[in-house]
């Protein structure tokens, strides 16, 4: 491939990019236009003082007359001021421009991320969405906000300043015709390898957060396993990766200025080279001279400031690829139309099959056929990866079958709204999570108006009152990040009660009270039956008493139903359901 043609692609690509990022200007493009208006009106200001310089040295002081260096002088200041002025009424403006686009991308780009089904979800680690909220658009705002005076002033000043230059002596402008395509192509070689170094420095920072964050969440494992050591040892060589590639971009930038100096210098010189000739053949004057070379110096300094801008939209280019990757994520899950509720909580899983990747070899669940019947109590069993949690995330549409059907209340859940179907199915999940604040604040989670009454009743149910009591302040109580100030079986029962305030039809417990003790099991799935005797209840356990007298039992093998039915019929009939239950027992008994 050409070079010319790489340089049009590279262009092409950068257009595309700044049409796209033009709409997250809408509420600051105001700022964004004044900070375009006043640079160009500061460099414009800026380059006119070499013009008044030079008509101060070859009239004023050659013919030694003081009030007109005084007057040129006082016109020289007062250009100084207004540029001065502009560039500080610029910076404003870039400020507030930079600072309302990156608040915007931001929030369009965590908005996107809030609708990312689980499957979705799975194509980003956490560590990489983070990096790529903070720091790869931190990366975009200061190249707005530093970056529009160079990408405005270099080529305003250029073209200024070839225009005088070519006024003042044609012929030692000419000297531009040679020099600046030199710099060109030494840019241009800098900026190909730097692209590719860029993307593999922000991965390289995702790796580094991503074990970071990995360490903290599991602090308390790492220290009682005594593993410190071996957490310090894989930070340190992501830590490592990143110190190398991040050299590795330095290295590649750090050639820009060496490259501009002697483009520069070496222009300098043939200036003065052949200036020095002109004004010995009297076809220029000293003047003229010193305010062309300081039309150079503005040239040069201007292709610097272009250089700069390249360098600089390099990196941006890198980080806003990373943004757009989350952005144009395809949606994988289509809201259902209309204002479809869930009435009664029927649930019937025709022939359904499901994988976690359209690519996945093999299905998580295969061929499962069950009808769930408005009100019943239903237990799920089986052995560690039957799948069992896979099950119960398609009924809130956690995920989306692969195959077949999944219908509530005689509708496929397709053609509910995700908001109206999930605000319907309440979900303790196998991993429980608490956030920072108050036990109210977590609790009304389930329902952000839940009265004091609404509180107590469901507290009470989920088994919350009989430690809530002993805590002095109650519902006040302030849990930290993650609720790791309170047990497990504290915060299981936390989780089961913000789950029963939502009064949902169909209430699902994913091996969700493995923390209690059997008693407190027992005592919370008796209440449930008692207050919730209209809403459909599933129950994932590892306890075949805690689902003993459900209406139906499901036994999963491998991602297949095994078998359905009751305790007493299980009992006769299912080898697995036999096994399980006949090493409970004897457990109990020993």
């Amino acid at each position: 491939m050409s070079v010319k043609l790489e340089i049009r692609i590279v262009v092409l690509e950068r257009n595309l990019v700044l049409k796209r990022f033009w709409t997250y200007f809408k509420k600051d493009r105001i700022y964004l236009i004044g900070s375009f208006v006043c640079v160009t009106l500061e460099s414009m200001f800026e380059m006119v003082i070499p013009l008044i310089m030079a008509d101060i040295i070859d009239v004023g002081v050659a013919a030694g007359d003081k009030n007109y260096i005084l007057q040129k002088s006082f016109a020289m200041v007062g250009c100084a001021l207004v540029s001065l002025l502009l560039g500080s009424l610029y910076a404003h403006f870039a400020a507030r421009a930079g600072q309302g686009f990156g608040a915007e991308l931001r929030k369009t780009l965590y908005r996107k991320i809030q609708g990312f089904s689980f499957a979705s979800m799975d194509h980003f680690s956490p560590s990489s969405l983070i990096t790529r909220l903070t720091g790869d658009i931190t990366v975009l705002i200061n190249a707005v906000c530093n970056g529009i005076r160079p990408m405005v002033r270099g080529p305003v000043m250029m073209i200024l300043g070839l225009f005088m230059t070519i006024t003042m002596s044609p012929q030692l402008a000419l000297v531009f015709v040679i020099a600046t395509p030199v710099l060109a192509l030494c840019l241009f070689l800098i900026l190909r390898k730097l692209g590719p170094v860029y993307g593999k420095m922000q991965k390289a920072l995702d790796q580094v957060n991503s074990v970071v964050q990995e360490n903290l969440t599991a602090i308390r494992t790492v220290k009682s396993y005594v593993r410190g050591g071996s957490e310090i040892r894989k930070f340190g060589q992501a830590n490592e990766n990143f110190r190398q590639s991040s050299e590795q971009a330095f290295h590649y930038a750090a050639l820009n200025l060496p490259c501009f100096q002697f483009v520069m210098y070496g222009t300098i010189l043939c200036i003065l080279w052949f200036g020095g000739n002109f004004i010995r053949q009297g076809t220029m004057r000293i003047g003229e001279l010193t305010g062309f070379l300081s039309y150079v110096m503005q040239i040069l300094n201007s292709l610097m400031m272009i250089s700069n801008v390249f360098l600089m939209l390099s990196r941006s280019m890198t980080s806003a690829g990373r943004i757009f990757e989350v952005l144009d994520m395809p949606v994988d899950m289509v809201d259902g139309t209309g204002s479809r509720m869930v009435e009664h909580g029927s649930i019937v899983f025709e022939h359904v099959y499901f994988k976690y990747r359209p690519t996945a070899k093999e299905f998580v669940l295969s061929d499962i056929s069950l009808q769930i019947r408005a009100g019943w109590t239903v237990g799920i069993i089986g052995g560690t990866g039957s799948a069992k949690s896979s099950l119960v995330q398609l009924i809130p549409r956690l995920y989306d079958v692969t195959a077949g059907s999944l219908k509530i209340d005689g509708v496929d859940v397709k053609e509910y709204p995700v908001g109206q179907l999930r605000e319907s199915v309440g979900m303790v999940l196998q991993k429980n999570t608490l956030f920072s604040g108050t036990i109210r604040e977590n609790l009304r989670w389930g329902n952000p108006n839940a009265t004091e009454a609404e509180l107590d009743w469901a507290c009470r149910i989920a088994c919350v009152d009989e430690f809530l009591s002993r805590m002095p302040e109650g519902y006040e109580t302030q849990l930290g990040q993650g609720g790791v100030n309170v047990s497990g079986g504290q915060k299981q029962r936390l989780c089961i009660a913000r789950a029963l305030l939502k009064r949902p039809r169909i209430l699902i417990f994913d091996d969700s009270s493995s923390a209690v003790d059997m008693a407190t099991e027992a005592k919370i799935f008796s209440r449930l039956s008692e207050t919730l005797n209209d809403t459909t209840k599933i129950i994932i356990t590892q306890r075949v008493r805690a689902i003993e007298d459900a209406d139906c039992i499901v036994v999963l093998d491998n991602g297949k139903i095994s078998a359905a039915g009751t305790h007493d019929q299980l009992l006769e009939s299912n080898p697995i359901y036999q096994d399980i239950y006949g090493l409970q027992k004897k457990g109990a008994t020993a």
